[in-house]
């Protein structure tokens, strides 16, 4: 029979540190000079900061196998950034079930989030920190004054909305309004104006009325991000939604992913024609070559969820590089930039990380 893996640790989260030694935790417990390689060269690396995830979202399966949040202890992430730079990368997304809970269970609480980000931001080597995973109800004004303004960390906001009426977030066990959610989003962009904000959402769950859908819509008109996801409902096995009443046809489901894809595909055409004529530092990620042009990421494009920055031809540019770059057009969500100053790498020594202090 499998385990729900919530089950496995304390309920409080300060207690959890102690008993992790008796529980396997896939990503942790990284030692600096362990053997090991990476699975790709690129100058983009993944970090893991937490596993699993104290929320009971109705919809979610995953606390039941990722288990309670458990997350890594501060050096330990610096250490592992530090040896990725050592590697070529330049570019950290962190990532977690929740990274807005990161460090709840541990001393300091949930604080851990703002110290650490300047840290890895000081590594050297390191030009990029990126935060995925991070939950609305849980974002507090020194967090995203952080991540909005810290050189060195993206302005990018990976925020799951998954939806905009009140009455579907209740079903949902999740918070929040069209009217919480526009209001976060000013308040990023009164601290960076150019940030990146993406999310993504669930249409057709159980008991969504048209109203319900129109609130959705009427946000996403307003709230101008730059990616959103769009996907239907499905029961999930061992999940509470999958109990639920008033669940919608196959068909209609389908034809209200539709319709809000439709939507989304405009809206993030639109958001990508209000950058041109900005500046963006790219990071190269592909090399031009006979068949494609040179592509890389702006900070406020994630790897493989977001739109990418198509350089004009002849630029030269190698895998690795960042590049100021000017804005000249779109392609859907795509930027066409042409580029310009070449930024070199942030001094990289051996002995450039210390422990946390005080």
């Amino acid at each position: 029979m499998p385990v729900d893996r919530r089950t496995l640790l304390p309920l409080t989260p300060v207690e959890r540190p102690a008993a992790v030694a008796d529980v396997a935790v896939p990503g942790h417990a990284w030692l600096p000079g362990l053997g090991r390689a990476r699975l790709s060269d690129g100058p983009v690396a993944p970090l893991k900061l937490a596993s699993g995830c104290d929320r009971r979202c109705a919809f979610c399966a995953i606390p039941s196998f990722r288990g309670a949040l458990v997350s890594r202890p501060p050096d330990e992430v610096v250490a592992e950034a530090a040896w990725l730079a050592t590697q070529g990368v330049r570019e950290l997304v962190l990532v977690s079930e929740n990274s807005t809970s990161y460090g709840k269970d541990l001393p300091g609480g949930t604080r851990a989030l703002v110290r650490l980000l300047p840290r890895l931001a000081g590594v050297p080597g390191i030009d990029r920190v990126r935060v995925s995973y991070l939950q609305p109800a849980e974002m507090r004004p020194d967090l995203v004054e952080v991540i909005a303004t810290t050189p060195g960390v993206a302005p990018y906001f990976d925020l799951s909305f998954q939806h905009a009426s009140p009455a579907v977030l209740r079903r949902m066990r999740r918070f929040g309004s069209r009217e919480d959610f526009l209001a976060l989003c000013a308040q990023i962009r009164a601290h960076a104006p150019e940030a990146g904000i993406r999310s993504n959402v669930i249409v057709g769950f159980p008991g969504e009325t048209e109203a319900d859908l129109a609130e959705l819509e009427a946000f996403l008109t307003e709230a101008r991000l730059d990616a959103v996801g769009v996907f239907g409902y499905s029961d999930e096995d061992g999940t509470e939604a999958a109990g639920y009443d008033g669940k919608l046809p196959a068909d209609e489901v389908a034809a209200r992913v539709a319709r809000v894809s439709s939507l989304v595909d405009e809206l993030m055409a639109q958001r990508a024609e209000d950058r041109v004529g900005t500046e963006v530092e790219v990071l190269v990620e592909a090399a031009e070559d006979e068949d494609f042009e040179c592509t890389g990421r702006a900070a406020h494009q994630a790897p493989e969820v977001d739109g990418e920055c198509v350089l004009a031809r002849g630029s030269g540019l190698r895998v690795g590089e960042l590049v100021r770059a000017v804005v000249v057009g779109t392609e859907g969500a795509d930027l066409l930039v042409t580029p310009g100053e070449r930024l070199p790498r942030s001094e990289l020594v051996a002995s450039g990380v210390t422990r946390e202090s005080g």
